[in-house]
């Protein structure tokens, strides 16, 4: 088959599957991707996934494009584009047009809240997975740790008012988190390099 074609229907397999957003498509990306097409590594899909936090747009949108885009150029980043959204649309649209008729029946809500459910649980078991993969020596449990800390801070804790509260917003911002530890892995990576010559 057409490597566009298998890159639109794997990535349309990913979106119609895929419940809560990119977060939740991690596990069932890194399945199709790196177990069963071979398309990527592991580590391949943590930088894809790094650096589709720190760009414009969706992850999940972003993370098709580079694996499309690594598999056969910029035809292969649009059919894996297309084939994660397409799944999307159309379920939206057909919900958009009969979920205000049903949102007063308790069991949708019910449903609603079982999803949310699993949706936290397929985003923790990613997270193990990429923790077990990049997570390897002290340097990066201490970027691991406060890029942790500053980022639970930021989501968790109250903003102050103010300048302060300004500065605490950009300072846990996800993309100046990741470039921030990018730079740490290569500052960490050159002085270790360093102390070896």
């Amino acid at each position: 088959m057409n490597i566009c074609a298998q890159l639109f229907l794997t990535f349309a397999k990913i979106g119609v599957c895929t419940f809560g957003g990119g977060y939740a498509m991690l596990p069932i990306m890194q399945r199709e991707l790196v177990e069963n097409k071979g398309w990527a590594t592991e580590d391949q899909l943590a930088d894809y996934y790094a650096v589709g936090q720190c760009t414009p747009g969706i992850i999940a949108v972003n993370t098709a494009t580079f694996v499309g885009t690594s598999q056969k150029g910029i035809p292969g980043g649009v059919a894996a584009t297309l084939g994660l959204v397409f799944p999307s649309v159309v379920i939206i649209l057909v919900i958009a047009a009969f979920l205000s008729n049903f949102m007063h029946l308790a069991w949708i809500g019910h449903a609603f809240n079982g999803v949310r459910a699993g949706v936290v649980a397929l985003i923790l078991t990613s997270v193990l997975k990429l923790l077990k993969n990049s997570v390897v020596d002290k340097p990066t449990r201490v970027i691991y740790a406060v890029v942790l800390l500053l980022a639970a801070g930021g989501a968790l804790l109250p903003a102050p008012a103010g300048v302060l509260g300004a500065v605490l917003g950009i300072v846990c911002s996800p993309v100046v988190l990741v470039i921030a530890a990018g730079v740490a892995g290569l500052c960490v990576r050159w002085a270790q390099g360093g102390k070896k010559k």
